[in-house]
């Protein structure tokens, strides 16, 4: 009897592990691809053609805030729907637009490869589709730009610095590409760049005592003052008495952000030259680093002529996105 029990016990396991085995199993997802900043639309021809396509391109091909020159938020493919399979499916930003007969506008995640984000919009009428393009779009943008800056991070981090400049003189740890190297180190500042062919990309990092802009009338201002202020004194031009400074002609763009899970000033415009004809676009985070009493002031800025700038924008701003508070300085 009791063989017969041990018996009736181990079948009962293994019917038990196969019925555990015989459970849907994870679907297999391809990498997806495409270029940074790549946006693929599945839409009928004609419809991108008319107005359907021209909100399409008001929301998403919307100059970048910050440049000197018009540039996309997103460099746009569009492909008939039945064209969309096979290797096109795999691409990590899509924008879905049918006719339908059921209204709706939602983002899915991981449809066809992974990471990936799907918006889709469908409708009975062009009025529906403009409808759910003009709800959708905020939400599409920024599910589409995480996704890239997420993309661009895994593609820098296969080469990081091992330089420890920013964590010995700030206690963070920033996750630079290899290639950059530090060009000027002092007390409470910290410059990197890198060459690129026609110019350079620089990372800049200081600290500024944590009372600065306590005045919200005079916030942009004040902001200009103390980037002019940094400018003049660690940035110089190319000649005697010619530094880095705020372009005169337009005040930058200032938005709440978060960073490094602190509160923080997105600041975006077009530095130059005092006395010499050079400018380019830059970024400034100024971080709310409340556990060190302090303004963190975190900024990338481009030099680059002649050439478009979205792009290595766009990484300088993944790379300052990848800070991490929770390393001390050492000694």
């Amino acid at each position: 009897m009791k063989k017969i029990g041990t018996l009736c016990c181990t079948i009962l396991l293994m019917v038990l592990w196969s019925c555990k085995d015989s459970g849907p199993k994870p679907r297999f997802l391809p990498p997806s691809t495409g270029g940074i900043n790549s946006l693929m639309v599945v839409m009928d021809t004609e419809l991108w053609k008319g107005t359907v396509g021209d909100r399409i391109r008001q929301h998403f091909a919307a100059p970048v805030l910050g440049l000197p020159q018009g540039e996309p938020k997103f460099t746009i493919t569009q492909i008939p729907p039945q064209v969309f399979r096979g290797a096109t499916t795999y691409s990590r930003s899509v924008l879905f637009v049918e006719q339908d007969s059921a209204s709706l506008a939602h983002i899915k995640t991981d449809v066809y490869a992974k990471p990936q984000k799907v918006a889709v919009v469908k409708g009975v009428e062009d009025t529906d589709l403009l409808n759910g393009l003009d709800s959708l779009a905020s939400m599409a943008i920024s599910s589409f730009k995480k996704v890239e800056i997420a993309e661009a991070q895994k593609r820098f981090t296969r080469s990081l610095s091992k330089d420890k400049a920013f964590q010995e003189e700030f206690g963070i740890q920033l996750k630079v590409p290899s290639l950059y190297t530090v060009g000027k180190r002092e007390k409470n500042f910290v410059w990197m760049d890198i060459q690129i062919p026609k110019g350079t990309m620089n990372i800049i990092a200081y600290t500024m005592p944590k009372n600065s802009f306590s005045n919200d009338s005079t916030f942009v201002e004040d902001i200009v003052k103390m980037r002019d202020s940094i400018g003049k004194k660690y940035v110089p031009g190319p000649y005697e008495n010619t530094f880095m400074m705020t372009e005169k002609a337009f005040a930058p763009y200032v938005f709440p952000a978060r960073i490094g899970g602190k509160k923080a000033a997105e600041v975006r415009g077009i530095w130059e030259i005092n006395g010499y004809p050079m400018a380019g676009p830059f970024l400034t985070y100024i971080i709310n680093d409340e556990e060190n009493d302090r303004k963190l002031i975190l900024e990338g800025f481009t030099f680059a002529p002649s050439e478009e700038k979205r792009n290595y924008m766009f990484e300088l701003e993944a790379i300052l996105k990848t800070i991490d508070f929770n390393s001390q300085p050492e000694g």
